[in-house]
Order: structure tokens, then C-alpha cells, then sequence
């Protein structure tokens, strides 16, 4: 079969964008050769020359470097679908490497420490865990139950309280010492006190006068060890540094004996233990000898018994920094000079109230301004903050002190606290991990009670019984005390002026706020609850409709992604049959249900069996019909042919739907304006008519011809029939696509200007577009179709492909028409690709005032960053250490081979809420020839650095935020120009 002739059309393709893929050679080339016909060939055969290594390579590493600069213009979520779809593009031994690359290059950051660590050494950190905690850590997974059941662990416990196991256990056993040790505290006795004298006497008989003076004596000393101590750990703290850890003493300590010996009057501490010991040892304590022997192992400054050891727990953890840590008890203020020294200086008080104040607060600005000199405030985002960024916020506001009181002004009820979003504080979600952790080292922030310390919450929490739980659940957690208002007043935020708990004579809203612009913040929130009230009532019609629209297309979307069109009108059907049947049984009296329900529906599905309509795989066209294929219930009939059979009608059945589409612009379109032209009656000139129709009606002559040609192979279809041919006769005419792509920018730009210039054309636009006739699409969704259809090609030929055997003479040539219908698609992206940069290259160069040509080959904009000039002021001095002044504001448009400075002006228009800016061009300089230099930070300037090119020099500043991506990408954009002329070189 002959292939339809090629029609020329008037646009050809341009030769820089040939250029730009490697399609035309730089230089002159020989006119005997053919050279178009030689190229037309290269470009449409293969997309890479296999055959020339050299060019090979370096159109390899062009494209390398292309897709690199590509990369870094992306989004994150463009590099995320980037690197799936190349990762599933991968074999095998590709994903191996990345395995074996990530694990030589990723630094693990959480990993189970008893994978890596040696059994014993695993086996040696379980053994410090009490039996509790060794329960807990076998429910994490198998290994570390295995682990933690280890008899090596479970003996030494056992032995201890005297239980030994009565049977050796075998050589593959364990946990036989864990399942003893379960067994013999379960089954563990309990004596009353009355047993207990009678097993062993009486316990609490009289003392002598020797051993009371002795047990005297004893809570003397004890009593004198406890003030030591206090006054040993206060000295302590007075001369720790804020950044050392509460935990250990460090070698900041160890360092400086002196000071703490210095501190201590001259019966110190250890003086105190020993005369303890002494006295002890003397007396009849059966735990003389014990002692003894323990004290020469313990530490100077541990108690001896347990009760001082209990003592001394319960003192230090009445205090605990943000990592939960032990930390030394709070000093007087007296004591603290010198861990706070550079805040007296600054006339900043040690320890200043503290108020958080949410955003989700009605008019938090008015709150913000209310609040008095001496308060810390920190304003936090209600959406987007996470409880450990709250704590950050309140720390670094703090700066190592300790607040005297913490404010908290948020959104509530008197059941909870809207402390965040996502975080509701009440007595169900207090005790969750994150929130306890939260209100522990919110308390650690505050000085401790006897010290007068509290936490204030603008909630009236104290007004229910709910909130009252949650206040006693909060004191318990962090031992500090909470004050809330105990009054509901009317209007919102009333509530604050009712009595609160505590002492009424400090009342919180007098330590914070000033009480006038406090008035007058409340009084605005009740103006703005009723309007908010106004405007709910008047909105909540439309948002319940809205919402229900919403929910309904979710549910649909969610229906048609999970079920089949077929499935839908199945169950639909079934629906509506079981509805008739149940109506039908409710009208009569039937004995068995049951068997009148299934009779009635045998006799539905016959009636509707011979109507139901036919189902097809095309999903363009649901409603069309073939004569040998049909689906029935989802599944295909018996008489069906083979999948391959069926994937080669649909094909067919999709390139008629193609083809009718661009019938449609030839019938709506092209036909009614050639007439108007034809009857004098223009609508349109023939040029125009030339410039928008002419390439989409080549277009439609090609695929008619490859419609036909298909419809004839499928009419004379058989298991050995081919279709790999006709799509490779199909992809060596291509030409004229490419036509249709290189005027595309033109035919939509012609298309535009024709629509606000003729107003008879923009009369037939509104009268053809978006009717039932052109199935509800526009002339430039009708225009989009032939850069859709390529990826429907290539679908199709993979299923072709997937079910046609590998020894079927047909399956060589579908590979290689797959390869050229991608190759080619791939060309498309890159036209619409170059085509997006021109068009950004030409607004830029038309929002600056005065700026040369931009338009070249391979150049694109990379970013646009605004600057302010500075100009160095001092004559002598180094840069970072002059004066500067503002001179102009700039723009810095970087290419990826020079960098345009254009001068900006913001002009501020009346009534109009965005300022015009204007741009006036400076100068162009190359990157290869521009030096980029940091300056440092310093009193006299910021976030500054320094241009400096062939003729001129610059020093810019701009925001943090944006110094460092802007720099970064500007050493990149010179380092690949510098290689791109090394290589051009």
C-alpha cells in the first residue's frame, strides 16, 4: 500500500532549534550531499548516533549536563517524581548500585544499637534495667525479647531475693530464670503485722536511754548533712556555667577545688560522714560492718541511709532542665550574678514574666501591644508550630533564666485548652508522651514554688469539674501551681476579668497587661464575635451546599479510581432490581420470602439480558460500538478473540475518535470561515485562516490515511496479521507534526489577537465554542489534542507489545515503532520546553527598560533576585568594617551565561493595593568574567556580598533568607559557563 504524499507546508522548521538538538551541523555544509534529506533521515531513524562514538559522547554529556541544570531548577516534588520514575526505569543491577552507594555515603541516624553492638555488650547495658523495664523492652520486637529473656539477666535477680531454680535447665532452654522469677513474685506471701509479731517477735519494743541518745545523735547528724549538702549544691550551682550539664560534675568543677572548699565552713561535708561513721560503728547497728565496707566505695558527698537517699532524690528532682536531666536546685537571686551577669548589665531583669500568646486569638496584634516593658512576650503561629518549636520559642526568649510566672493566651472552654492546632489540652490528651514531655519542661522553666513561681492560663478552666482535673493532672505533672479565671462571663474573652486562683490581690492580668488597652481588646473581640456571628448565619447555606458538593465528587472520584464504569452500572442495576423486588414482596402476602425475592430477580435478569448494552474497552467512547467485541458484567463474552486482538481494535477504535476530533475543527471551524471568506462575508482573512487551520489540517490528511490503512488491516485480521509496519510508514511522515509544534506559539498568539481585534470572530468563537458539537472543548483545547496523542500511542503499542509472543514477526517492528513514537514525544517536550524559555527570555527582555536582545540559543533564565546598592562611604578601613549608604534598589536577572542588572522603581498608585515596578537596564555582565565575594557580617552591614565584573563593581545586600540559594546558584551558573567555554575551546 502506497503512503499518502507529503504536503509542504508554508512554516518549516526552524534551523536554530535543528541546531540547538544536533540536527544541522555549525558549519557550511556540502549542497551535493543532501544534507536536509541526510539529517531528516538521521533525526528519524535513531535519536542517538550509535555508529559515531565521538558524537555519541558528546551529545551524551550534553544531555547530562542538560537534565543537571534542569534538576536544579526543579521543585522538591518535581525531583521526587524525577527520581521514581527513573529508579522504576532501572534494572536490577542499576538499584544495586544505589544500594551499595547509600550505604557507603548515607550515615546511619537510627538504627537498633543490638543489631550492631556484640551479644554481650548488648546483653551487659539489658543487665542494668530493673525486671519492670525488661518486660517492656521484650515487647519491642523478637530480638529483644530473645534478648532480655537470657537466664544471665534473670539469675543474678532471682539470687538476690533467694530464689533458686529448682531444676537445671537443658543446653537449648531460656527463660527459665525469667518464668521462675514471674512465678515467685506472684506467688509471693503477705504477713499482717499481727503474724509478723507472732513469727518473730515484737518489733516495736521499748528503747533503752543509751540508744535513744544514740538515735539523737544520729538525726543530728543526718540534719546536719542535709544543710551541708543543700549549701554544698547552691555554691555548686553559683559557680556553674550555663552551658555545662546538670548531670555530672564536669572538669569545670574538678578545676577549681578551692571554690567550693572556700564556701564550706570548716566542719565540711566529708569531715561530717566520717564522724557519722564513726559514731555508728560504736553502737550495737548490726549494719555497722556494712556500712563500713560500702563507704569506702561511694562518693563523699552520698547519704547513708535510705531514707537521706530518698531525701536527696526527691531534692533534686524537684528541679529538671529541658532534657528531663537532674539539675541543681534554683538559688536566690543573690547567688546568680555571675551565670547572668550580661543581663544586669543590660538592664534586663533575671527573672522577667513571660506571656505566649497564640495567633489564633482574635486580634493578637492589640494583645502584643498591651503587654507591659517588663514582660517576655512570644507571639507563636497557631497552624504549623509543633510543641517542641513552642518550647524553642520560650527558651530562647528566656536565654538561660528562669521566669517568675508563664502566660499562656489562647484559644479554649472550660473543658481544654486550643493549644495548638492538633494539640487539644484536656484530660484525654494530657497524658500522651509529647504533651507530658511538652508541660514538664514548661514547668522547668519556671522558678519553684516555694519561690512563689506559677503558671497562668487565660482559659476558664477553673469553671468545670473537667477543668479542675486538668489543672491537678498539670500541677502533678510539673509541680508547679496553675491559675486560671473561675468565671464564664457573656462575650468572648470576659472571662479574664472574673476572679481567679490563688491570691486575688495579684491578679494576672495586672502582671502582664495594662489594664486600658486590655479594655479595649476585649471590648473589640465582642464587636468581632458578633459579626462573626452575623456572617456565620448568613454564609452557612452556601458552605453546607459547598460541602456537600465537595464531599460528593470526593466520593466519586474515590468510586470511579477503585470500580469500573461496568461495575457501577452493574450495581446500579442490582440496586434498583433489588428495590423492585423488595417492593413487589411488600405488596403481596408470600409465604417464603426468600425464594419469591430470587424468582423475581431470575425473572428481572432475563427480561434485561437480551437489552443490555455493550461495553467497551475504549474509555474515549464509552457508548460506541464493534461488531465482534463486547464486554459483559466487566468480563469479556466466550466468543471473544485474544487480548492482543482486542488491544488492535482498540486502537482502531481510538484513532477514529482522534480523527473525529479533528474533523470537528475542519467541520466547526475552517468550513463556516472559508464560506464567509468565499460569500464575501469574511469573518476572518485567508491569512489568518492560513496561519491558525493550515498545519492541523495536514495533520488530519495524515491520520486519515493511517485510519484507513489500520481499518483495512483489522478487516482483514488474523492471529499473523502486523501493525508494527504501518506505525513505522506513520513515523517517517511525522514532518508535518513537527510543523504544527514549531507554529504553535504562533497559531494560539494569532488566534488571541484575532479574538480582540475582530469582533465578528470573537462572536463565532462564543457562538461554536464549548457546545455539544464539540464535545464541550474550545479551539485551543481542540488545538491541544495532537501533543495528547502521542502518549496514547505509546500506550497502546506497549500493550501491543506486552501480549504479541516474542517469536511473532510483528514484535521487532512494534519495539521499533515504540522507539520512534518516544523518541519523538521526547522531541515534543524539548520544542515545549525551548518554547517556555523563549517566552520567558521575551518578557524579560520586555519589563526592561532599555535592555539589548536576550533571545539566543541554549539560554534561559534562572532566577530573579531583588538587592539593595550600597555604596562605601569611609576612606579607610577594610569593607566589612566602613559605613555604608543605600543607593539604589536592583534587580539581578542570572542566565545561565551572563547576568543582567537592571535598576528598580516601585511607583505607589491610589486605590490600587500592588505597586508598579519598573526596571531600567544597567549593564550585562559574562559570567565567565564576573567575581562573586562574601562580605562578612558586621554592625554596619548585613547579608551583603560583592560583584564585581569588567567594568563595574557592586555591593548588594538582601535578606537571609535569600543570600545564601542566591549565591550558591550564582558560583554553580559561573562554574558551568566557565566549563561550557573550556569545552567550546
Amino acid at each position: 500500500m502506497t503512503a499518502a504524499p507529503i504536503v509542504h507546508a508554508p512554516h518549516h522548521v526552524k534551523q536554530w532549534h535543528l541546531e540547538n538538538l544536533g540536527f544541522l551541523g555549525r558549519g557550511t555544509v556540502n549542497p551535493s550531499q543532501n544534507p536536509t534529506t541526510e539529517i531528516l533521515q538521521t533525526r528519524f531513524s535513531s535519536w542517538t548516533p550509535i555508529e559515531n562514538k565521538s558524537l555519541n559522547k558528546q551529545l551524551f554529556q550534553e544531555r547530562v549536563r542538560l537534565i543537571s541544570h534542569w534538576f536544579d531548577l526543579w521543585t522538591d516534588k518535581q525531583r521526587n517524581q524525577f527520581l521514581h520514575w527513573m529508579l522504576k526505569k532501572c534494572n536490577k543491577s542499576q538499584l544495586k548500585l544505589f544500594e551499595t552507594w547509600f550505604a557507603e555515603n548515607i550515615p546511619v541516624t537510627k538504627v537498633d544499637f543490638t543489631t550492631l553492638l556484640p551479644r554481650f555488650l548488648s546483653l551487659y547495658i539489658f543487665c542494668f534495667l530493673n525486671p519492670k523495664d525488661l518486660c517492656a523492652s521484650a515487647q519491642v520486637n523478637w530480638h529483644w525479647k530473645f534478648l532480655t529473656e537470657q537466664d544471665c539477666l534473670w539469675m543474678p535477680k532471682c539470687i538476690r531475693f533467694g530464689w533458686f531454680l529448682p531444676y537445671t535447665p537443658t543446653q537449648n532452654e531460656y527463660s527459665a530464670w525469667k518464668q521462675h522469677y514471674i512465678a515467685c513474685a506472684i506467688g509471693l506471701g503477705y504477713l499482717t503485722p499481727r503474724e509478723v509479731t507472732e513469727m518473730y517477735g515484737i518489733l516495736n519494743k521499748s528503747k533503752s536511754e543509751s540508744e535513744e541518745e544514740e538515735e539523737q545523735k544520729e538525726k543530728y547528724l543526718q540534719r546536719i548533712i542535709r544543710e551541708r549538702l543543700a549549701l554544698h549544691k547552691k555554691q555548686l550551682f553559683k559557680t556553674r556555667p550555663p552551658w555545662v550539664s546538670g548531670t555530672k560534675i564536669s572538669g569545670f568543677f574538678r578545676s577549681q577545688p578551692k571554690l567550693s572548699q572556700t564556701n564550706c565552713d570548716k566542719a565540711e561535708l566529708p569531715a561530717a560522714l566520717w564522724l557519722m561513721k564513726k559514731r555508728m560503728s560504736s553502737s550495737n547497728y548490726s549494719f555497722s560492718n556494712q556500712f563500713s565496707d560500702e563507704f569506702k566505695s561511694v562518693p563523699s558527698v552520698t547519704l547513708t541511709t535510705e531514707k537521706q537517699h530518698e531525701f536527696t532524690s526527691k531534692t533534686l528532682l524537684k528541679r529538671k532542665n529541658v532534657a528531663g536531666c537532674s539539675l541543681y536546685p534554683a538559688s536566690p537571686h543573690h547567688h546568680c550574678c555571675t551565670v547572668f551577669q550580661r543581663y544586669t548589665n543590660q538592664a534586663q531583669p533575671l527573672q522577667p514574666h513571660l506571656v505566649l500568646i497564640s495567633s489564633h486569638v482574635p486580634a493578637f496584634e492589640m494583645i502584643v501591644d498591651s503587654v507591659k516593658p517588663e514582660v517576655v512576650p512570644v507571639v507563636y503561629e497557631y497552624s504549623g508550630t509543633t510543641l517542641e518549636g513552642l518550647l524553642y520559642y520560650v527558651e530562647k526568649a528566656l536565654d538561660g533564666r528562669t521566669a517568675k510566672s508563664i502566660g499562656i493566651v489562647s484559644g479554649g472552654d472550660s473543658r481544654g485548652i486550643d493549644l495548638l492546632q492538633g494539640y487539644r489540652i484536656g484530660t484525654k490528651t494530657l497524658l500522651k508522651p509529647e504533651v507530658r514531655e511538652f508541660w514538664e519542661k514548661l514547668g522547668s522553666f519556671v522558678i519553684s514554688l516555694e519561690e512563689q513561681g506559677h503558671v497562668d492560663i487565660f482559659v476558664s478552666l477553673a469553671a468545670s469539674e473537667a477543668g479542675m482535673e486538668v489543672l491537678s493532672q498539670l500541677s502533678h505533672l510539673t509541680g508547679v501551681f496553675f491559675r486560671t479565671p473561675t468565671g464564664i462571663a457573656t462575650g468572648a474573652y470576659q472571662h479574664i476579668l472574673s476572679e481567679w486562683l490563688g491570691n486575688q490581690n495579684d491578679r494576672p492580668p495586672s502582671i502582664y497587661f495594662t489594664e486600658v488597652k486590655l479594655q479595649i481588646w476585649l471590648r473589640w473581640t465582642e464587636v468581632l464575635e458578633d459579626a462573626l456571628q452575623a456572617v456565620r448565619k448568613n454564609l452557612r447555606p452556601y458552605l453546607c451546599d459547598l460541602r456537600k458538593n465537595v464531599t460528593g465528587k470526593i466520593i466519586g472520584q474515590i468510586v470511579f479510581d477503585t470500580m469500573s464504569w461496568c461495575e457501577v452500572q452493574d450495581n446500579c442495576e442490582l440496586v434498583q432490581a433489588l428495590a423492585e423486588g423488595l417492593a413487589e414482596l411488600s405488596r403481596g402476602h408470600c409465604e417464603n420470602s426468600m425464594e419469591f425475592l430470587s424468582d423475581f430477580l431470575m425473572k428481572k435478569n432475563s427480561t434485561n439480558e437480551e437489552g443490555r448494552s455493550q461495553v467497551f474497552l475504549t474509555e474515549n467512547n464509552p457508548e460506541a460500538s464493534f461488531a465482534s467485541v463486547s464486554v459483559k458484567s466487566g468480563t469479556l463474552q466466550e466468543g471473544m478473540p485474544d487480548k492482543r486482538t482486542g488491544f488492535a481494535r482498540e486502537l482502531l477504535l481510538s484513532e477514529k475518535n482522534y480523527v473525529h476530533t479533528l474533523e470537528i475543527v475542519r467541520d466547526i471551524y475552517v468550513k463556516p470561515l472559508k464560506a464567509a471568506v468565499a460569500s464575501n462575508r469574511a469573518i476572518l482573512s485567508c491569512p489568518s485562516i492560513q496561519t491558525i487551520f493550515s498545519d492541523i489540517l495536514d495533520i488530519l490528511q495524515l491520520n486519515r490515511w493511517f485510519l484507513d490503512t489500520l481499518t483495512k488491516r483489522l478487516n482483514e485480521w488474523s492471529p499473523a496479521q502486523n501493525l508494527g509496519d504501518v506505525f513505522i510508514k506513520f513515523g517517517q511522515q511525522l514532518q508535518r507534526y513537527t510543523n504544527f509544534f514549531n507554529n504553535y506559539s504562533v497559531i494560539l498568539k494569532t488566534i488571541d489577537k484575532c479574538r480582540e481585534t475582530i469582533p465578528p470572530f470573537r462572536a463565532f468563537l462564543k457562538r461554536q465554542d464549548k457546545t455539544v458539537v464539540t464535545n464541550m472543548k474550545s479551539l485551543q483545547e481542540l488545538l491541544l489534542c495532537p501533543s495528547k496523542r502521542f502518549e496514547e500511542y505509546k500506550t497502546l503499542l506497549y500493550a501491543l507489545q506486552c501480549h504479541t509472543p516474542p517469536e511473532h514477526t510483528d514484535h521487532k517492528d512494534l519495539t521499533t515503532a515504540i522507539k520512534q513514537i518516544k523518541q519523538y514525544k521526547d522531541y515534543i517536550d524539548q520544542l515545549k520546553q525551548n518554547a517556555d524559555r523563549d517566552d520567558q527570555l521575551l518578557t524579560t527582555q520586555r519589563i526592561i527598560q532599555g535592555c539589548p536582545q536576550l533571545l539566543k540559543a541554549n539560554r534561559y533564565l534562572m532566577r530573579a533576585q531583588d538587592v539593595a546598592q550600597l555604596r562605601y562611604c569611609s576612606e579607610k578601613g577594610s569593607i566589612p568594617f566602613g559605613v555604608y549608604e543605600h543607593i539604589h534598589d536592583l534587580s539581578l536577572f542570572l542566565f545561565n551565561d551572563i547576568l543582567v542588572v537592571s535598576k528598580r522603581s516601585i511607583a505607589y498608585k491610589p486605590f490600587e493595593r500592588t505597586p508598579k515596578a519598573t526596571h531600567q537596564f544597567l549593564t550585562v555582565i559574562p559570567l565567565p568574567r564576573l567575581i562573586v565575594e562574601d562580605i562578612l557580617d558586621s554592625k554596619y552591614i548585613k547579608n551583603a556580598f560583592l560583584l564585581q565584573g569588567p567594568r563595574c563593581q557592586l555591593i548588594c545586600t538582601t535578606v537571609e533568607e535569600d543570600k545564601f540559594i542566591w549565591l550558591s546558584m550564582l558560583q554553580r551558573a559561573i562554574s558551568y559557563s566557565i566549563e561550557e567555554n573550556v569545552n567550546y575551546l
